[in-house]
């Protein structure tokens, strides 16, 4: 079967029902605001006049494998990269810049309104490695119209939640949505339909990876006291190699005919 055929597969009712109910299931939930503790990452240390600095300059890997990103499509060395979604790679490896530049200017000085850029930057590259996963597994060309409608949800997403913090009804569960529902799709998508390119195995590493960056970041303190390092810090460099795990992919994966 080929992958524009294996979007009428029926197997695709069991990943709309777990989007329904996870949509169901935020929707029952009161509306979650943001942790003012949130911002109060353990690692306070500040160097050559940079506060933060560790929470900081662990963001310029995201730089670097953005820019190299885009470098390497230019001279069409990934050459797992599927035609009909470009501009998602395109979108991906901007947003990394955007993460490396967002994310850092979020830690010099923590707070709700310097978040609302790092969350933003967060999205674009999210929401596009979705588009990339469901190109590669259900349809090339349904992924490709998905990127616009997808791309706006996630900033939607983060302008929702800001706005209602600012409104004193703060409310996280939209982006929560936006964060979780992906991370249960693509292991259903590539476990029923498999992948139009070889290696699958890159992205279930990059899951894992992810995961990683999730433990690390709610163990910040305590990774900080038992190393000296702190998780969020650690967060960062374990997320950017998911993000290099990604584009190497894309170096030796090959599209299966």
């Amino acid at each position: 079967m080929s992958i524009e055929e294996g979007i009428i597969n029926p197997k695709i009712f069991l990943a709309l029902i777990s989007s329904g109910v996870t949509v169901m299931v935020l929707i029952l939930v009161p509306p979650i605001a943001q942790d003012p503790a949130f911002h109060n990452f353990s690692d306070q240390k500040k160097f050559l006049g940079i506060p933060h600095f560790w929470n900081v300059m662990t963001n310029i890997p995201f730089l670097a494998l953005g820019i190299m990103g885009l470098v390497k499509i230019h001279k069409h060395k990934l050459q797992g990269m599927l035609p009909d979604l470009y501009k998602a790679y395109i979108a991906f490896f901007t947003g990394l810049i955007l993460i490396g530049l967002g994310s850092g200017y979020y830690h010099l000085d923590p707070s709700n309104s310097t978040l609302v850029w790092d969350r933003m930057a967060i999205t674009v590259s999210f929401m596009s490695f979705f588009v990339l996963v469901v190109g590669e597994s259900i349809s090339t060309k349904t992924a490709a119209k998905l990127l616009k409608p997808l791309l706006f949800l996630g900033l939607a997403s983060v302008i929702y939640w800001h706005l209602s913090e600012n409104l004193g009804v703060g409310d996280l569960r939209f982006y929560g949505l936006v964060q979780f529902l992906p991370m249960l799709l693509i292991p259903l998508m590539l476990f029923f339909y498999g992948s139009h390119l070889s290696g699958t195995s890159w992205i279930f590493a990059i899951l894992v990876v992810y995961a990683g960056a999730k433990f690390a970041e709610l163990y910040d303190n305590e990774i900080f006291e038992w190393i000296g390092f702190s998780g969020h810090s650690f967060k960062h460099l374990i997320a950017a190699f998911g993000a290099y795990l990604f584009s190497k992919g894309l170096e030796v994966r090959k599209p299966i005919n």
